[in-house]
């Protein structure tokens, strides 16, 4: 069983995954977090691989991809520094990259190398779902690495379907249009998504992301999906970060979920 099944298996409601870049805020940051966080009983942690053009993302996470970028940050050395983690059981991973350098890396390298650093997951948000199907389907059953796909407030209920049957570990819903580390407090508007997507009774658990960066974002959300993902605001408390790093994301963390 795969460890992002095994953890929905034995917890069922707020869950907690934070996500941060890869190589930031210095090079050699990646195992450092991940071990603090797995201690502060973080509950999946999602690495963002940088890439120059993240389209995605707001500017919180755009500089950091830029900063990590800088700092030397590339694919191979991110497996490295995962590779060299001293438990590499202790939380799942998910590794989120955009599809131009995971294809510069090689698809069936990249799935390699998530195979044997024991990856849980990976998302790539610009590979389009038709494309999936047709052209990497069969590559990521071959080598048994699951993928993420999201949904937004536009997504028609036939595609979140079609999501769900090819999902079995979670779907990430994402919260409001745009990009990631806006500032929103949640109005009805979002309530009547959120509810809409609950009542699906879909098959696989959801976490919510995008905005979401205190307790109160991340209690509002978990009234109707199993977790929240965290990115932008984590970024932002350790953010230029040279001394304690591990004290840091303890405060982050207790400070979203004591």
């Amino acid at each position: 069983m795969n460890s992002i099944q095994e953890l929905f298996k034995r917890k069922k409601h707020s869950l907690l995954s934070i996500y941060f870049t890869a190589g930031y805020p210095n090079l050699n940051s990646t195992g450092e977090i991940i071990e603090a966080l797995a201690a502060n009983g973080v509950d999946l942690v999602e690495i963002g691989i940088p890439f120059s053009d993240p389209m995605a993302d707001g500017p919180v996470i755009q500089r950091s991809s830029q900063q990590a970028i800088r700092n030397g940050m590339t694919v191979s050395l991110l497996f490295e520094q995962i590779s060299a983690l001293s438990n590499p059981h202790a939380i799942p991973i998910v590794l989120m990259g955009y599809l131009n350098p995971v294809l510069q890396y090689g698809m069936t390298r990249f799935l390699d190398d998530c195979v044997r650093n024991n990856i849980a997951a990976v998302i790539i948000p610009d590979l389009p779902l038709a494309v999936f199907k047709e052209q990497y389907q069969p590559l990521f059953n071959e080598k048994g690495v699951k993928m993420i796909f999201l949904i937004t407030p536009q997504t028609p209920v036939s595609r979140v379907r079609e999501i769900d049957m090819l999902t079995d570990t979670f779907i990430y819903m994402v919260t409001t249009p745009g990009t990631t580390g806006k500032r929103n407090v949640f109005e009805k508007d979002h309530h009547q998504y959120f509810d809409a997507v609950k009542k699906l009774a879909l098959q696989n658990p959801v976490l919510a992301g995008f905005g979401i960066h205190d307790r109160q974002g991340f209690n509002e959300v978990c009234r109707y999906v199993q977790g929240a993902i965290i990115g932008s605001g984590f970024i932002q408390a350790i953010s230029g970060e040279t001394g304690n790093i591990r004290h840091s994301i303890q405060q982050f963390v207790q400070s979203i979920r004591p």
